[in-house]
C-alpha cells in the first residue's frame, strides 16, 4: 500500500482482513488430486490425475522432493503449483515423496535414496506411462539425489534431468563456509556428531529453524511486509502457503544426516564430482542424460555460485544448460515470478528432449490430401468420356491442373525454428548467464 493509502487500497485491505478473520486464510491450499501407484520403505510414488477436458500425453515428468521437506514444495497452492502447471498443460505428472521419518529409520543412509528410492520411482513411472522415458525434476537435495541416481544407473529410462537450487560446492554457501574450519577442529567427535547420533538424526524443530535462518532478514521484516501489503491478496496468500510449508518439515534420518554433515558440509566431497554412496564411488561425469541447472538469484541456501559449480562436473552429459531465475530457495521453484521464468524454461527443456507423440489429428492431416486427389481425377475421367467436348468443359479442366500446385504448397513451408533456451526475448527475467556444453 502507499504511505497514504488510496480508497481502493483501503477497500481491498479491509476485504482481505475480513476474510482472514472469518475463514482463517486467503490461499487456496487444496492439493491436486493424485493416486498412489507404488510404495516401499520411505518411498511413495504418486500419479496426479489429468485435468478435466485436458488430454494427458507425452513423456512423463517425475518430481523428486528433498529430504525433510514436504512434497507440497511442488504443490504449494493453487496458482503457484508446479504440479498444477504440468497437469493443466497435459503432461503426465508424478511425484516421489518419503513420508514421515522416525527414529526407526535412523540407520538409513543416502544410498537408500540414490540406489533404491529414486531409481525405483523412475522405473515405476516409466512403466505406468507405457514405457516412455522420464523427465526427472529435482529440487534442492532432490536434485542431487536425481543426478547421483542417474550417474549410478546408466540403464534408467531418463529422458532429461532438471536440477533446481541444488548446491554442489558448499564453500560458496555463506551460511556454511564460515563454520567449516570450526567443524574440523573436533575430528568428528564434536557436539553436532554426538547429538545427531543420540537422537537418531536431525529433529524437525532444528530443520525448520535452519530453513528459516536462510531468510532471516525476511523473517524479521515479515510483520512490516504484511502490514504494508494488506491490500495485496496474492502476497498474503503466498506468505500463508510458505508458512504451511515450513510447518510441515520433517526430520532427517540419523545416518543420512551424518553423511550430509561429514561429506557435504565438512568434506565438500561433491565439489570434486565424486561421492561415496554405499560401498562404491559415484561420479557425476557418468551422467549421460541432458541436464538443466537452475540457480536462484537471491537463494541463501543454494547461491548461484554453489549451484553453478556442477556444470563442469557433468562432462558426460549430452547437454548442460545453466539458468539464473528470480527468487530464493523456495521462491525460484514455486514463487509468483516462477510462472513466467522457471516454469517456462522447464517447458521448453522438456519439449526439446521429449519423444514425438503421434496424435489422431496428425494422422488425419496426412490422409486428407490423398482423399481429395482421387476425387478430382475421377471427375476428369468423366469429362473425358463425354464425346461432346465444348469450351465450357475445357475451362473446367484448367482449374483442375492448378489444384495440385496449391496442395503442394503447405508441405514446403519451413517449420517453426526451435527456440533456444536462454535467448527468449519474451522471458520476464533474462538469463545472460546461460551456457550450453554440447558434446
Amino acid at each position: 500500500m502507499d504511505l497514504v493509502p488510496r480508497p481502493d487500497q483501503l477497500v481491498a485491505a479491509a476485504g482481505n482482513v475480513a476474510q482472514l478473520l472469518m475463514y482463517g486464510g486467503l490461499a487456496d491450499l487444496r492439493p491436486m488430486p493424485r493416486t498412489l501407484i507404488d510404495e516401499g520403505t520411505l518411498r511413495e510414488v504418486y500419479h496426479y490425475r489429468p485435468a478435466v477436458n485436458v488430454r494427458s500425453q507425452g513423456d512423463p515428468v517425475l518430481l523428486v522432493t528433498p529430504l525433510a521437506a514436504p512434497a507440497i514444495c511442488f504443490d504449494l497452492r493453487r496458482g503457484c503449483s508446479v504440479v498444477q502447471h504440468f497437469v493443466e498443460a497435459g503432461r503426465p505428472t508424478y511425484l516421489v515423496e518419503y513420508g514421515n521419518v522416525s527414529f526407526r529409520d535412523r540407520n538409513l543412509g543416502l544410498e537408500h535414496w540414490v540406489e533404491e528410492v529414486v531409481p525405483t520411482a523412475v522405473r515405476e513411472v516409466s512403466a505406468h506411462a507405457g514405457g516412455r522415458p522420464v523427465h526427472v525434476v529435482g529440487w534442492s537435495l532432490g536434485g542431487i539425489f536425481a543426478m547421483l541416481a542417474a550417474a549410478d544407473g546408466p540403464d534408467l529410462p531418463i529422458a532429461s534431468l532438471s536440477v533446481v537450487g541444488s548446491p554442489v560446492d558448499v564453500t560458496k554457501v555463506p551460511l556454511v563456509a564460515p563454520l567449516r574450519p570450526l567443524l574440523d577442529l573436533t575430528a568428528g567427535r564434536g557436539l553436532i556428531t554426538r547429538t545427531y547420533r543420540a537422537v537418531g538424526g536431525a529433529p524437525t524443530p532444528l530443520v525448520r529453524w535452519a530453513f528459516q535462518l536462510s531468510s532471516f532478514q525476511k523473517l524479521v521484516t515479515k510483520p512490516v511486509a504484511i502490514a504494508t501489503h494488506l491490500d495485496d491478496r496474492e502476497f498474503l496468500a503466498q506468505i500463508e502457503a510458505v508458512d504451511r510449508f515450513t510447518a510441515q518439515m520433517t526430520a532427517y534420518p540419523g545416518r543420512s544426516f551424518g553423511q550430509l554433515y561429514h561429506r557435504f558440509a565438512k568434506g565438500n566431497a561433491l565439489a570434486t564430482g565424486e561421492l561415496q554412496v554405499g560401498d562404491h564411488d559415484v561420479s557425476l561425469a557418468d551422467v549421460t542424460a541432458p541436464v538443466l541447472v537452475f540457480g536462484g538469484s537471491t537463494d541463501g541456501i543454494a547461491p548461484v555460485a554453489a549451484v553453478k559449480a556442477v556444470v563442469p562436473l557433468l562432462r558426460g552429459a549430452r547437454e548442460v544448460r545453466f539458468e539464473i531465475v528470480p527468487g530464493g530457495h523456495l521462491g525460484m521453484l514455486t514463487g509468483r515470478a516462477a510462472r513466467g521464468t522457471t516454469w517456462r524454461v522447464l517447458d521448453e527443456w522438456i519439449d526439446r528432449w521429449s519423444q514425438p507423440t503421434v496424435t489422431s489429428g496428425t494422422a488425419v492431416g496426412k490422409k486428407a490430401p490423398a482423399k481429395k486427389a482421387p476425387a478430382k481425377k475421377a471427375a476428369g475421367k468423366k469429362t473425358a468420356s463425354k464425346k461432346t467436348a465444348s469450351k465450357k468443359t475445357a475451362s473446367k479442366k484448367a482449374p483442375a491442373k492448378k489444384a495440385p500446385a496449391k496442395k503442394a504448397a503447405p508441405p514446403t513451408a519451413a517449420p517453426a525454428s526451435e527456440e533456444t533456451i536462454g535467448s527468449n526475448p519474451t522471458r520476464r527475467y533474462g538469463s545472460g548467464s546461460s551456457r550450453a556444453l554440447s558434446r
